[in-house]
């Protein structure tokens, strides 16, 4: 079975697809952050929704947290800032209502909602986080709430305002973001309540991040299944038993049933073959609506529905037609004649089932070769039938003078097995009488009544007996048939009459095609119809023997079988290149601009010109893989920039998903420089079947360099537009960049923090100086002032009270004094004199004693200066 027929049957991880297909239109602003990485949660992937609704690249984006701390501001909420980075932490559903801000610093509100995503393993591995902006919504709920708003009581008994039509937003958000699986249901009393009503009632799990396992069902045959296979060739031999029978009954067995009837046309119950291959038909029909389909994507179908409507459009109405059980009128003694079974030849539209096997088993030659000379051989079988009907009907239908004219007239001659006919008992003598004595002699011995009788109406009056057997009138037919297919015949048997030659002149004709088509350039025409397939084939048998010789494990060989055919149903063997190389360079340009322009159309080729896209486009290639194949590992010299144009893609390191690329992804590195090998820092590897273009870097540098002015706007674009930079190093540039920017914001906020403080304290200490000098300025002024003044008062008040007092005391002490001195000396004069000499020779004798005293004291602490 060719790839196109038996379909891709890879297991493929659909998340992406799944998402794209349930998540998207005005609502698919969303972005998936990786789980496995703790508290940084780096995006992996983002739509094109919360690009545009943001106002960042896709570039710009990837490996940033996935709690999009860069969309908070100034009147972003710092409790729900902590409340999402703590859902995101315990790896659980939240939702709310905030403020974040653009790229450009506008400010919106947004509905956000955060739905972890598991494996089949129940691992939580990435988080769906979606953004709506309500901003509009909550604008009218403003205007509405200045009339007048709902309050409800939050805990501990305060009151909580909401404003009209908050629970209502909640629910077409979260409606919206379960249209990813269609999973509406009632939650706990403390979560949203859904209404299953509005939005459906199915009950699919919110998609995993899995390879999908395929949907099969023993109720559903697989059309390339064994089972399938078998039944398929019993139907076609019963197709070719129908081919056979039908056009035999037609023309031999209800004839003959109707001349020994007595041309009641009647003809006997159908053989139990006939019953069983009405039985088939009808059984076949019922399989057919439970046999799966490969689509026009080249995806096998195993939903009911789509084979049920896909069967109804295509075979329902001609297998129909080929199993109404007209045997079975048997069963209710109902005769069946000519008009009927000329009904039955609608069967024979079952042969375009034919066309099919042809298709499906092309690529082996004997059933090819077997199928063709089959139909040959049925052809010369119609055309036998219709032969010997001919003949027959030329012996009913002429008059008693001409009957003898047509072939099976001149075979029963030979045959010595003359017809002859059973006269009426009316005008033509005894019944049964022979006539073979008449016939010999060229004379019927019949009444002049007789004659004429017959002459006016034609044998067909009369009961036709005699003549050559069934079987030598099929095997004298079919040899005709045959020798006018394949050559002019040899004469042997021959057209007399009109009618039958005018069968042979067509006969004839296409004898004359079919000798030249079928037999005469069988072989040109195989390898014009099938070359393509034969050269699959050969490359099959070729990769077969390759494996077989050098013996690679199953897997491996599995693999290979995979990857080729899948490759060839991409692009059925057809080499691009070879095809358009003898075409002129501006042809081949414009046509390969025409196949490429979806990866021409990239904001990063906008400013090149149109020379400049005309060359690229010339070395643009294209490439598949299959899901679970590797495009690039990780430590490998990188060869190309890859960009994604169907499927999905995740990028590895150390089983730790980095970013998953979708449709319009492009990955590569954007260093471009001869001199350096550029190594890969991740691999990356298919989760579907992935269409690829790919431009290797060696064309690029040429190009280039032929358009430098593009040159240098090429490599700064593609710093932004690149959705994942596989180039090594790469990545520690990011987190050093990152860390300088974090250590630059950090050292300006301490900065600011501290000469805030410093700030503060010195008001402080200024204001605390201030206020102490003046404080103590002012008392002490004050102070001074009462003191200088109290003690000039005190002073001025004691020194005049002592002034007085002493002056006092002193005039009387010294009146005193002066009197009683005045008084002794004059009492004492006379003795004076004594008493002053004896008193002066007293006081030297005592100083002498003192001196002598003294003088060894002064002598031992060396001090002589004393003595």
């Amino acid at each position: 079975i060719t790839p196109a027929t038996r379909g891709r049957l890879a297991p493929q991880n659909t998340f992406l697809d799944t998402i794209a297909n349930r998540f998207d239109g005005t609502h698919s602003n969303f972005v998936l952050g990786n789980a496995q990485v703790q508290s940084l949660y780096p995006i992996v992937y983002c739509s094109d929704g919360f690009c545009e609704l943001t106002g960042f690249a896709r570039g710009e984006l990837m490996q940033k947290s996935c709690r999009c701390h860069f969309l908070y501001g100034s009147d972003t909420s710092e409790s729900l800032t902590t409340q999402i980075q703590k859902a995101l932490d315990e790896r659980q559903e939240f939702k709310t209502e905030c403020i974040l801000y653009k790229k450009g610093g506008e400010q919106f509100w947004c509905l956000l909602d955060i739905v972890p995503i598991k494996n089949e393993k129940g691992e939580v591995v990435l988080f769906l986080v979606s953004h709506k902006d309500i901003t509009a919504t909550r604008k009218d709920q403003q205007d509405q709430g200045d009339h007048g708003q709902d309050s409800d009581t939050g805990e501990g008994g305060r009151e909580i305002t909401r404003p009209p039509g908050f629970d209502h937003n909640r629910r077409r958000s979260r409606a919206v973001l379960y249209q990813l699986s269609g999973h509406l249901q009632k939650q706990d009393k403390s979560k949203l309540k859904i209404n299953n009503s509005m939005f459906g009632a199915t009950t699919n799990p919110i998609p995993e991040y899995k390879v999908a396992a395929t949907p099969k069902s023993r109720f559903i045959l697989l059309h390339y299944g064994t089972f399938k296979a078998g039944w398929d060739w019993l139907i076609l031999l019963a197709t070719f038993y129908v081919a056979i029978t039908v056009p035999y009954n037609v023309c031999f067995t209800v004839v003959e049933g109707r001349d020994e009837g007595g041309g009641s046309g009647a003809r006997n119950p159908p053989s139990y073959s006939d019953i069983l291959v009405e039985i088939l038909f009808i059984i076949d029909i019922a399989l057919n609506f439970r046999t799966t389909y490969v689509s026009t994507t080249g995806q096998v179908v195993y939903e009911a529905r789509s084979i049920f409507v896909h069967y109804a459009t295509s075979w329902l109405f001609v297998d129909l037609i080929a199993a109404l059980p007209f045997d079975l009128l048997y069963a209710f003694n109902i005769s069946v004649y000519f008009g009927v079974h000329l009904l039955k030849t609608v069967r024979l539209l079952r042969l375009l089932r034919l066309l099919q096997k042809l298709e499906r088993y092309s690529e082996y030659s004997a059933v090819v070769l077997t199928l063709l000379m089959s139909t040959f051989a049925l052809l010369a079988h119609w055309m036998a039938c219709v032969w010997y009907f001919i003949g027959r009907k030329e012996i009913e239908s002429n008059s008693l003078s001409s009957w003898d004219n047509g072939w099976l007239h001149e075979l029963a001659k030979r045959l010595d097995t003359p017809y002859f006919l059973s006269p009426l008992t009316s005008f033509l003598g005894p019944i049964g009488q022979d006539f073979s004595s008449s016939f010999s002699s060229g004379q019927w011995n019949v009444s002049e009544a007789g004659r004429s009788q017959v002459n006016g109406s034609g044998v067909s009056g009369a009961a036709l007996g005699g003549g050559p057997s069934v079987r030598s009138s099929y095997v004298t037919s079919l040899y005709f048939a045959l020798s006018s297919l394949t050559s002019v015949g040899f004469g042997n048997v021959s057209a007399n009459t009109d009618s039958e030659k005018i069968f042979s002149i067509c006969t004839m004709l296409i004898g004359a095609l079919m000798h030249a088509v079928v037999f005469g350039n069988v072989t040109a025409i195989i390898q014009r119809m099938y070359s393509r397939r034969s050269l699959y084939h050969t490359r099959t048998k070729d990769l077969k023997d390759f494996i077989r010789v050098h013996g690679l494990p199953k897997a491996l060989e599995q693999r290979m079988m995979e990857c080729f055919q899948t490759t060839w149903s991409v692009n059925n063997g057809i080499d691009v290149s070879e095809l358009l190389k003898d075409f002129p360079d501006e042809l081949r340009a414009d046509i390969a601009m025409h196949l490429n322009k979806e990866l021409l159309q990239l904001s990063l080729f906008e400013s090149a010109s149109r020379g400049c896209l005309r060359s690229l486009s010339l070395i643009i290639k294209t490439s598949f893989c299959a899901p679970g194949e590797y495009l690039i590992r990780q430590g490998d010299a990188l060869q190309a920039i890859y960009f994604v144009c169907s499927g999905s893609m995740e990028v590895l390191k150390d089983n730790t998903v980095l970013a998953i690329l979708g449709r319009g992804d492009l990955i590569g590195s954007d260093f471009l420089t001869k001199e350096q090998v550029i190594k890969t820092n991740a691999n990356v590897k298919a989760l579907t079947y992935c269409d690829l273009q790919y431009i290797s870097l060696k064309g690029l540098r040429e190009v280039l360099w032929l358009y430098p002015e593009y040159a240098q706007k090429f490599i700064t674009e593609i710093q932004h537009d690149l959705t994942y930079n596989l180039r090594e190093g790469h990545t520690a540039e990011v987190i050093s960049r990152h860390t300088e920017q974090n250590a630059f914001t950090g050292t300006l906020s301490l900065s600011l923090s501290l000469s805030l403080s410093l700030s503060l304290s010195l008001s402080v200490c200024l204001s605390v100086c201030l206020s102490v000098c003046l404080s103590v300025c002012l008392s002490v002024c004050l102070s001074v002032c009462l003191s200088v003044c109290l003690s000039v008062c005190l002073s001025v008040c004691l020194s005049v009270c002592l002034s007085v007092c002493l002056s006092v005391c002193l005039s009387v002490c010294l009146s005193v004094c002066l009197s009683v001195c005045l008084s002794v000396w004059i009492r004492n004069s006379s003795s004076f004199s004594e008493c002053a000499a004896a008193s002066k020779n007293s006081m030297q004798e005592r100083r002498w004693l003192s001196l002598k005293a003294c003088a060894p004291l002064c002598l031992q602490h060396k001090a002589p200066r004393l003595i």
